[in-house]
């Protein structure tokens, strides 16, 4: 969200609005008078370094916007932000490859703060086979793999619940992180066609009882469930750290684990 030449104010008069707390409800918050939030807004007062990590804690800034208004304010940055290839990261990246790999033979996979992928266990191969080879050069996006025409789309069986929790999970990136490359790759999403097999799927089967939405995807080796979750590093205080996630699927039924072996024997 953060431009070039934006002053501390203006950040903070757009996350407070973002966060949709008026003046009074933040100066509060933070033991401050409305009146000082308010020249420090208008750029007629500049904050303190405490205060900017108070205002930014209050509410609850990614650790890269907490840096942007500390460096707007004229201070520096309270986090680093390492390369992922950094000495500094050689425990993190073991703990993504166990994660990754100890999941076998159900796919997992690591990602960036824009879905860009990372890394993935050899499991996943076995979801993409016969996905378009663009799809799958250079960065990779997967959550554009997941829902383009020429990506999984085809082959997921409950598009419709799919397709509505991934917008609304990005959506919700968004309102943390406002950041215009997730703006750009929600609106591009949003864009792609139904597959003909959910044209007709008025209430996209998502099923009145169901724990949580699965992806239900068919395969070589038959129909396959997982119900996926996400593993953060909770404590990360550096920028590129905290972005990263792993997504773990994690078979529905006994049908799915026994498919997801041979799929995995097979090459996966």
């Amino acid at each position: 969200m953060t431009r070039a030449g934006t002053g501390a104010g203006q950040i903070l008069r757009e996350w407070r609005q973002r966060r949709r707390y008026s003046q009074l409800e933040l100066a509060l918050e933070v033991e401050m008078s409305q009146r000082h939030l308010s020249f420090l807004e208008a750029g007629r007062s500049m904050p303190s370094r405490d205060m900017v990590l108070r205002l930014s804690e209050c509410l609850k800034l990614p650790l890269r916007e907490q840096n942007a208004m500390l460096l707007a304010a004229g201070f520096a940055p309270a986090y680093g932000e390492r390369a992922l290839a950094a000495p500094e990261f050689e425990a993190a990246r073991g703990v993504i490859d166990r994660l990754l790999l100890g999941h076998e033979p159900h796919p997992a996979l690591a990602v960036d703060r824009r879905w860009t992928l990372i890394s993935a266990n050899r499991a996943v191969n076995a979801l993409t086979r016969g996905v378009s080879k663009e799809l799958l050069t250079g960065d990779v996006n997967v959550l554009r793999l997941s829902l383009h025409p020429e990506g999984l789309a085809s082959r997921i069986v409950n598009f419709k619940p799919w397709r509505s929790h991934i917008l609304a999970r990005l959506a919700h990136d968004i309102e943390i992180s406002a950041d215009p490359s997730l703006v750009a790759l929600l609106d591009e999403l949003r864009s792609y066609p139904t597959p003909m097999h959910a044209l007709g799927d008025r209430d996209g089967s998502a099923g009145k009882l169901a724990i949580a939405i699965p992806l239900v995807l068919d395969s070589s080796a038959g129909r396959l469930e997982f119900l996926s979750t996400t593993t953060v590093f909770g404590t990360a205080v550096d920028v590129t750290l905290a972005d990263i996630v792993v997504e773990s699927f994690f078979p529905a039924n006994a049908e799915t684990a026994g498919a997801m072996a041979k799929l995995f024997a097979d090459g996966g």
